[in-house]
């Protein structure tokens, strides 16, 4: 069984945040202090070599299950439960109704009849998890019942790559899920605490930069295009002759020649910028609206310089670096200077973190 949202897992334990994408894994630890005020205990990165991970598939296990290894040790967390993440591709949701006041084991019964429907495989090959979201409007005594279902061995991959570093796997989510959840606490301190405010959040990656249209806590559009921060690294290969691992290396370090910013920083973010605004375009015309009142970028490209403003002057809309860790207490282990530049990159495994405290 895997877990989706505020799903049947529940564990009060300590427990970490392990995202694991197709450049990096990175790993997120949270605590509460007695206020109960959420603390950043720990958190790590170790970047990828690019073909480990494909399209959310591993292909080579033994040399992520090493990189998670490093990332734990990195992070220097003796915690061992573990929550992660499979893309969105990797699973098939649905939402349901069913009559109310059934037990948990009829309701179990019922969702693996319903799920037939819906599902492509036997239901002997998937994991299967579901939510009783909460009553139907205009229905009286019926539940909405969110299904969630995934491919038994792309389960099996992830928690396999946890248990080979030495942690143990309590839940699976969903990444967009995850990343939502993060998201959730920021929007959270927008004027009159978000409420009916329509966020657009970008979460550039590495091959691909995913956008997700929120509105309270509800999704009203999301779309994926093929653009992302591996571009910027193939520019800086093809401007200086580095090496793949040394573009990415001294893209991460800010260890470049001095016209780096105008002819290469700037074509990309000038291409990055555009996509943005065709997304939103997109966002538009599929929908009745034509705003949107924030929008939030997150990835490891989040913090380019020059981004935010330059978002901004081309959609007119307030842009702003998605900083999971926003009003948290930093914990003394955590260099801070390091963290400011790479947060916008934790926010999946941040919002993973936080399912420890969905009691």
């Amino acid at each position: 069984m895997f877990s989706l949202g505020s799903l049947l897992s529940r564990q009060p334990a300590p427990m970490l945040g392990l995202d694991i994408s197709s450049s990096s894994v990175k790993l997120v630890e949270l605590e509460q202090n007695k206020a109960g005020n959420l603390v950043l205990k720990a958190c790590a990165i170790v970047p990828l070599e690019r073909g480990l991970i494909t399209d959310g598939n591993v292909e080579k296990f033994d040399e992520v299950a090493d990189a998670v290894r490093r990332l734990v040790a990195k992070s220097g967390t003796k915690t061992k439960n573990v929550a992660m993440a499979l893309p969105p591709s990797a699973v098939i949701t649905k939402k349901i109704v069913l009559p109310g006041g059934m037990s948990d084991q009829e309701l179990e019964i019922q969702v693996e009849s319903e799920a037939n429907q819906y599902i492509p495989f036997p239901l002997d090959e998937v994991s299967l998890d579901f939510c009783v979201l909460g009553p139907v409007a205009n229905a009286s005594g019926d539940v909405e019942v969110l299904i969630a279902a995934s491919r038994r061995e792309k389960v099996q991959d992830i928690q396999g790559l946890a248990e080979a570093a030495g942690l143990k796997p309590v839940i699976v989510d969903v990444e967009s899920y995850a990343s939502r959840m993060a998201t959730a606490r920021l929007i959270g301190n927008m004027p009159n605490q978000g409420v009916d405010s329509i966020v657009a959040l970008f979460e550039v990656g590495a091959m691909t930069t995913s956008m997700q249209v929120l509105r309270n806590d509800e999704v009203l559009y999301d779309r994926d295009q093929a653009f992302g921060g591996a571009q910027l690294t193939q520019m800086i290969v093809r401007q200086y002759g580095f090496s793949q691992e040394e573009a990415e290396s001294k893209k991460r370090s800010g260890e470049l020649p001095e016209d780096y910013a105008d002819t290469v920083l700037k074509p990309f973010l000038d291409s990055l910028v555009q996509e943005i605004a065709r997304a939103l375009q997109f966002f538009f015309t599929s929908t009745t609206h034509n705003k949107v009142d924030k929008v939030l970028l997150a990835g490891g490209s989040a913090a380019l310089p020059g981004l935010t403003e330059a978002v901004t002057k081309q959609t007119s809309f307030d842009c702003a670096v998605a900083n999971p860790f926003e009003g948290m207490e930093i914990a003394d282990g955590v260099r801070q200077a390091k963290l400011l530049r790479e947060a916008p990159s934790y926010l999946t495994s941040c919002g993973l973190a936080l399912r420890r405290f969905l009691q």
